[in-house]
C-alpha cells in the first residue's frame, strides 16, 4: 500500500517518542543492556507531564502508574468540549489494538491445551478464509507476530482515505462488519510481503483471523471465550467487548482530527466497533490494563513458557512505515537506564491509549489521550511535529522511568 502521500493511519497505533510507530520517528542508539531501576513515582512531577499534554493541545488525558510501593492516578483537561465536563482518571476508553495482547493470550491458552500449534498452517482449520497455498503457508505464529505477509484492509473498509477524505469515517459510524468480510478485503490485496518475512508487516488482518480461528476451536465466539478466559481470569471488572456503537460507563468523547483533514477534531466516541473485532474492539480502563499486563508477565494469564513464546520478537514495519518490536501480541521496549518494557498501544478514531510493564513488574504505565492524529501533514503528505508529541515523551519517560531520560526507542 502506497500511504506515505496519502493518510498514515497508525493504527498499530504507536507509543509516542517510545515506539517509532505512529509517526514519532526517534534516533536508535547503539544496543545496550538496561540495568538501572526507575526512580520513585514523583506525584507533582507526574501531575506537570499530565498538564503539560493538555496544554499543547490534546482535549482530555488520564493515567495510572504504579511502582513497588505505590499507585498514583490522574487526569487533566476534558472529556466533552462543548460542556466541559472534567475527563477522569477512572474513566474507560477504547483501547484500540491493545486488544491484540488478549487474543494472543486467549490462542496461547489454546496451544496449551493442545488444540492450537504454533507452527500450523492457518489453512488446517480455515482453509475457506486463507485457500490454496497460501493457506499452507501461513501459521498461526505468522499472524500473531505480522509476518504472514497479509496486508491489512482498512483502506478497502474505509477506501476514501485512500484519496486523503474523511468521508468513509461518518459513512461507516453504525456499519455492522462481519470479521469474513474484513478478510476478504485483506486477503483479495496485493500481498505486504511473503509468509515468514524476516521482517513482518503490522496487520489487523491477522488479529481478525485469530478471531475467527479461536471461534472455530472452541466453539463459541471469539469475545466472549476471551472474556470468560483472559478478562475475568485476570480479575478485570471495566474492561470488555462493546456490543453496539456507545460505551457503557463514563468515559470521554473521542476526537479525530484525521492528520488535519477533520477541523474542527470531530467526536467518534459512539461508533460500531465491528470493524476492529479481536484487533481492537476492547473498551478498558488504566487501572484495568495495568493489572492485566502484571498479571500477564506474572505467568498468570497463561503459562511461563507461553509467555516466552510471546516475547521472542522480530522487527515489524508498522501502518506508517516505521519499524516496532514485536512479538506474539506484545511490543518490547528497551529505554536506556530504566529497564526493558512491554506491552502494546492503540488507536481508534480519537482515542489512544498506550500500556507498558517493566520486565521485573516493578514499574507500570497506562495513559489515555481522547483526541487522535493531530500531526497535520506536509506536501508530501508526511504528518508533521506537534506540541503534543514532545509532550506525550515527556509524560511517558517521566511515567516510566520517573526522570527526564533520554528519549525512549525501540530495541534494535
Amino acid at each position: 500500500m502506497k500511504l506515505r502521500s496519502k493518510i498514515r493511519l497508525a493504527l498499530c497505533a504507536g507509543v509516542a517518542a517510545i515506539t517509532a510507530c505512529a509517526g514519532t520517528v526517534a534516533a536508535a542508539p547503539a544496543p545496550h543492556t538496561a540495568t538501572a531501576g526507575p526512580a520513585r513515582i514523583d506525584p507533582a512531577k507526574l501531575r506537570s507531564a499530565l498538564d503539560g499534554v493538555h496544554r499543547a493541545g490534546v482535549p482530555g488525558v488520564f493515567g495510572e502508574v504504579r511502582d513497588a510501593t505505590r499507585t498514583w492516578r490522574g487526569a487533566s483537561g476534558v472529556a466533552d468540549l462543548t460542556t466541559g465536563r472534567p475527563v477522569g482518571a477512572d474513566m474507560r476508553q477504547r483501547v484500540g489494538s491493545i486488544t491484540k495482547t488478549f487474543t494472543a493470550a486467549a490462542i496461547m491458552q489454546q496451544v496449551e491445551r493442545g488444540r492450537i500449534r504454533l507452527d500450523a498452517p492457518i489453512g488446517d482449520h480455515l482453509p475457506e478464509l486463507v485457500p490454496g497455498e497460501r493457506g499452507r503457508k501461513i501459521t498461526v505464529r505468522m499472524l500473531l507476530n505480522h509476518t504472514s505477509g497479509l496486508p491489512d484492509y482498512i483502506v478497502h473498509a474505509f477506501p476514501s482515505l485512500q484519496q486523503n477524505s474523511p468521508t468513509s469515517l461518518d459513512d461507516n459510524r453504525f456499519r455492522r462488519f462481519r470479521p469474513a468480510e474484513l478478510i476478504a478485503m485483506g486477503v483479495a490485496a496485493p500481498p505486504a510481503g511473503e509468509p515468514g518475512d524476516p521482517v513482518g508487516v503490522y496487520s489487523n488482518t491477522n488479529y481478525l483471523l485469530l478471531g475467527e480461528l479461536l471461534e472455530r476451536v472452541t466453539g463459541t465466539t471469539a469475545e466472549r471465550y476471551i472474556t470468560r478466559n483472559v478478562i475475568e481470569r485476570a480479575g478485570l471488572r471495566h474492561t470488555g467487548f462493546p456490543t453496539g456503537p456507545r460505551i457503557d460507563g463514563p468515559h470521554p468523547r473521542m476526537y479525530e482530527a484525521l492528520y488535519g483533514l477533520i477541523d474542527p477534531p470531530r467526536d467518534y466516541s459512539v461508533y460500531d466497533a465491528s470493524w476492529t473485532g479481536t484487533g481492537a474492539a476492547l473498551v478498558s480502563t488504566m487501572e484495568d490494563l495495568n493489572r492485566f499486563y502484571g498479571k500477564l508477565l506474572d505467568g498468570r494469564i497463561v503459562s511461563r513458557s507461553s509467555l516466552e513464546q510471546m516475547q521472542r520478537t522480530v522487527p515489524v514495519r508498522a501502518l506508517d512505515g516505521s519499524t516496532i518490536v514485536y512479538g506474539l501480541g506484545l511490543h518490547k521496549v528497551d529505554i536506556e537506564g530504566c529497564g526493558t518494557f512491554w506491552g502494546h498501544d492503540g488507536t481508534v478514531w480519537g482515542a489512544r491509549t498506550v500500556s507498558l510493564t517493566r520486565s521485573d513488574g516493578e514499574r507500570q504505565m497506562s495513559v489515555a489521550v481522547n483526541l487522535e492524529r493531530w500531526n497535520e501533514r506536509d506536501s508530501a503528505g508526511i504528518p508533521q511535529p506537534h506540541p503534543i508529541d514532545d509532550a506525550l515523551s515527556t509524560l511517558h519517560r517521566q511515567a516510566l522511568c520517573g526522570t527526564g531520560a533520554p528519549t525512549p526507542t525501540p530495541t534494535p
